[in-house]
């Protein structure tokens, strides 16, 4: 493993970790220290914890001089993503939805740049310099890698309580008042939090806060709390493919049919694998990890900016093309493309 990588993750108690390589991974959930969880989002890796040779907990907002420079020169050549191949996919989305096999699912969209300068290290130190709810992410090895600044946990597990939330239903901000009563978007958040729900039920008592709007910038959310006071000992990676993926990036039904399909399309559309997966790290027993959306994947200069939209039966074409290009246009704010 490359001795100048780095990886990172925001902590919901206020706190960041810093991992510093050279990274060991091995396949058995680590009982002390820190280490890093990362996979692809069809949970194929064999080694899924990545154990730095070091490691520092700083405040939150302190750990972009441990991720190196920041990039002075953002400038990216962004080449539109295609039209035609996304509404081919959803058309096919559709005809699936209609003919019984999905109720819900999740295409993404990728757009790609080119950087004037290879970022390095250097977007990870952006990511990391993000405000809550926000939760920055990123992983790079000096030539390749990812980051950004999730607004989605897939879960926390700390002294037998599990916490996680179903974040589905998108608008602008200014259209705040017009998402609280849309019904499209209600029923696309329900079908998330719902699925939830069936999930955590055998694993302990569920508790189901109320649905409030997410606030982040230039776009809201509809946000479900849960809570679930564990009754086993289920170790992270059985929690982690208990709820990965949720129908907020994932199939519903999910199978192993729907979701092979799922990751049939995403790759029809150039999506990258790390996209939409979990991404995060155990430290002292306690597990926190994310859902890696509203980020970026590169290889030295070459981007990835992917973003997904939930279809429904009740989806439009053009509404979901808007709103792909409403999350891009926030993870570009984000990071000052």
């Amino acid at each position: 493993m490359n001795p100048e990588s780095l990886a990172f993750t925001d902590l919901p108690d206020g706190r960041t970790l810093v991992g510093f390589g050279p990274f060991r991974t091995t396949n058995i959930v680590p009982g002390g220290g820190a280490a890093f969880y990362r996979n692809d989002f069809g949970l194929t890796a064999t080694e899924p914890w990545w154990i730095p040779e070091r490691w520092e907990i700083v405040t939150r907002g302190d750990a972009g001089p441990l991720l190196g420079d920041r990039l002075t020169d953002l400038s990216c050549e962004w080449e539109p993503p295609d039209a035609s191949n996304f509404a081919a996919v959803f058309q096919e989305i559709s005809a699936a939805i209609r003919a019984g096999s999905f109720e819900k699912t999740v295409p993404v969209v990728v757009e790609r740049g080119r950087l004037k300068v290879a970022p390095g290290h250097g977007l990870l130190a952006i990511a990391a310099d993000c405000p809550e709810p926000l939760l920055g992410y990123g992983y790079s090895d000096g030539h390749s890698g990812f980051a950004g600044a999730s607004p989605e946990r897939l879960l926390s597990v700390s002294g037998g309580v599990l916490k996680t939330m179903a974040l589905a239903g998108t608008a602008r901000t200014e259209e705040r008042d017009v998402l609280a009563v849309d019904e499209k978007e209600i029923r696309e958040h329900e079908y998330v939090a719902q699925s939830l729900v069936s999930k955590l039920g055998d694993i302990g008592r569920v508790r189901r806060g109320p649905r409030v709007i997410m606030e982040l910038g230039s776009i809201v959310h509809f946000h479900t709390p849960f809570e679930v006071e564990l009754t086993g000992n289920d170790n992270p990676d059985s929690l982690v493919r208990r709820l990965h993926p949720t129908p907020a990036l994932g199939p519903l039904p999910r199978t192993p049919e729907t979701l092979d399909q799922l990751i049939g399309w995403r790759r029809r559309l150039g999506t990258p694998d790390g996209f939409g997966a979990p991404f995060g790290a155990i430290l002292d027993g306690e597990f926190h990890a994310i859902v890696a959306i509203r980020g970026v994947w590169w290889d030295e200069n070459d981007l990835l900016l992917p973003a997904g939209c939930g279809v429904i039966e009740a989806s439009r074409l053009v509404n979901e093309w808007r709103e792909l290009r409403l999350k891009r246009e926030a993870v570009k704010a984000r990071f000052g493309f």
